[in-house]
């Protein structure tokens, strides 16, 4: 039962350093970072007294920081993923805390298992910068479903604030205030950028490209073709809400329709490892009359690789683009 002792504490580390991760987060820069908070980040720190200026500049250094360190090795692979969940910690403050981490793990490891120093400091690279890049991961993709979904509603309340008489810029700043975050953060640093002359159309260009969302370079194509041609903006604006709620549940629907081939999907690939770790934990010494034969290391590469194309394959198929 060692092994399967061993396997516990593993898994039990990798969890703590997860949720370690998200306090550590928490802590620093309090509860307006948190995704489902009412009041957005942008209007707590403008509450607490800071200057508009001083709010901007902020909140467009933290969009702007993790792509800026896309050349730093191996920060490339969560760089992406951190632009798009916003993440407050600078690239500097996020190594940091991965190597502090890896430490926390090691010493965890040390003093759980028996294991060799090379597979321990292996093992705890894999948990201080996979803890990392899961916990990124997760954030972003959670707050890009959240801004995909408050996007309609925000530019129907452009297109009553138009018709009402309202300018755009002056849309803009009610969508910033009346709706959620992360999309009302990310409207409030176009109007603060529109209040000291940027053009609107840039900016959500801007944060178009930043976000990588197709809807919102259709209302950056939209806002821009207007400013240059003229014509209704409020009927614009109108038909692309229609469009990207039909867009929406489409996406759901092709979601639920592909759900059970997901998920078969996730437990075929799941299952072989499910069944060795099973192996070991009712055997722990299945394997030992094979680990010296010449073929065990070749084959243990063989599987692994098999189980990564299974992975890619499964994706694949289940993967469908709306």
């Amino acid at each position: 039962m060692q092994m399967g002792i061993e396997a516990l504490i593993y898994l039990l580390i990798f969890v703590g350093v997860l949720v370690l991760v998200q306090g550590i987060y928490l802590v620093a820069f309090g509860k307006s970072i948190s995704l489902n908070n009412r009041v957005n980040r942008r209007l707590a720190m403008l509450d607490k007294g800071i200057g508009r200026e001083q709010v901007l500049e902020q909140l467009r250094k933290e969009m702007r920081q993790h792509l800026n360190a896309k050349s730093i090795p191996l920060y490339s692979l969560i760089a992406e993923k951190a632009q798009k969940a916003a993440i407050a910690f600078s690239p500097r403050q996020l190594i940091m805390i991965m190597g502090g981490l890896v430490v926390l793990a090691y010493l965890g490891l040390t003093i759980g298992t028996d294991t060799s120093p090379v597979v321990r400091l292996v093992a705890s690279l894999g948990i201080g910068i996979g803890a990392v890049y899961l916990w990124i991961s997760s954030k972003a993709k959670k707050r890009m479903a959240l801004i995909e979904e408050q996007l309609p509603d925000a530019i129907e309340l452009m297109v009553r604030s138009l018709r009402v008489g309202h300018p755009f810029t002056s849309a803009i700043q009610i969508v910033a205030k009346e709706i959620e975050d992360p999309l009302a953060t990310e409207f409030g640093i176009i109007s603060d950028e529109s209040a000291y002359g940027r053009d609107v159309g840039e900016s959500l260009k801007e944060m178009a490209e930043r976000l990588d969302m197709q809807d919102m370079r259709f209302l950056a194509v939209a806002v821009t073709i207007q400013q240059q041609s003229g014509g209704n903006l409020a009927e614009v604006l109108d038909g692309l809400s229609k469009v990207i709620r039909s867009r929406f549940r489409l996406f759901r629907k092709v979601k639920a329709i592909t759900a059970e081939a997901q998920w078969s999907g996730k437990f075929l690939s799941a299952f072989p490892l499910l069944c060795l770790i099973g192996i070991l934990v009712q055997s722990p010494h299945y394997y030992d009359d094979v680990l010296d034969h010449p073929w065990f290391i070749p084959a243990c590469f063989i599987v692994g690789t098999m189980l990564g194309i299974n992975l890619i394959v499964m994706r694949v198929l289940t993967n469908i683009k709306v």
